[in-house]
């Protein structure tokens, strides 16, 4: 049973607590594969997301002890404490927790400090059309696969699309991350007057930003299938490279998601059997 399952969480779409939950039950078998493992950064809304929420890193005192908790080391020395997700149980008990997104680390917390993942995260500005941004997505799978990386898409359920391929988690974290800066580089180079990777948003203009920071230590992307905490209730959502010409960024919302999953296998299912070296990514490039 869950504590208050009538109490609206997205006032403009009449979806409640327990629809939330509902949604994250249903979704488990897609979901789970991708929290599995990985420490979680999670954020939560008691009141909806029209109350105060807050991004929660590290476990609260009242989670139960059964609850998958693990000591991830902390660049500069010490550790801290992580939430990780492997089961079914472990998901409706922080859906119930008002959980409305699941953030997920680039890499395990059996080995941290090399990336399993890499992923650039298309971050558009306001009134950018969803043709350039499609073709800003299109642009980096070409650079991915130039790279002899495998690239896969998703709608962040939010503004923008990310491109992530699986890594053989044999490079550090280091070397993952300048392949993603040296890939963001090209592709901003193919397009400078829409494309940028300047981090100062004062100096990015109208360009959509390539943003690779996502790949340092410790940062998260959002998980595949999570809810984002946005009018219109919608989840991030893997598509197909042949969907991306009438995808929008912004998802799907639960009831079309899982309309779309009793008819379409994740698209995502098979990621980590392309898993690819960073390092021969890197060298490439020439860097």
């Amino acid at each position: 049973m869950i504590s208050h399952p009538d109490k609206v969480f997205y006032p403009g779409d009449g979806l409640t607590k327990g629809d939330v939950v509902e949604y994250y039950r249903a979704v488990a078998d897609v979901l789970l594969p991708h929290l599995r493992g990985r420490p979680l950064t999670l954020r939560r809304f008691p009141d909806g997301i029209d109350g105060q929420g807050w991004f929660q890193k590290h476990p609260g005192e009242h989670f139960p002890d059964w609850l998958r908790t693990e000591r991830v080391p902390r660049r500069g020395g010490g550790f801290d404490e992580y939430v990780v997700c492997d089961d079914a149980e472990s998901l409706d008990y922080l859906a119930g927790q008002a959980t409305i997104e699941f953030h997920v680390w680039l890499s395990t917390v059996d080995s941290p400090e090399r990336p399993d993942r890499l992923v650039l995260d298309l971050d558009p500005p306001d009134g950018t059309p969803v043709s350039r941004l499609r073709a800003t997505a299109r642009r980096v799978r070409d650079h991915y696969e130039r790279a002899g990386l495998a690239p896969f898409v998703q709608a962040t359920g939010g503004r923008g699309f990310h491109v992530v391929a699986a890594l053989d988690a044999r490079s550090d974290v280091d070397v993952v991350l300048e392949l993603a800066r040296v890939l963001a580089d090209r592709v901003a180079a193919d397009d400078p007057d829409h494309l940028t990777t300047e981090q100062r948003k004062d100096k990015r203009g109208d360009r959509i930003f390539l943003d690779a920071n996502r790949n340092g230590y410790a940062q998260t992307f959002i998980a595949p299938y999570s809810l984002r905490a946005r009018p219109g209730a919608a989840a991030a959502t893997p598509l197909d490279w042949h969907e991306l010409g009438k995808a929008e960024p912004g998802g799907w919302p639960p009831a079309k998601l899982r309309q779309r999953l009793a008819r379409k296998a994740d698209p995502w299912r098979d990621l980590s059997k392309h898993a690819a070296s960073a390092a021969a990514a890197l060298a490439r490039f020439g860097s």
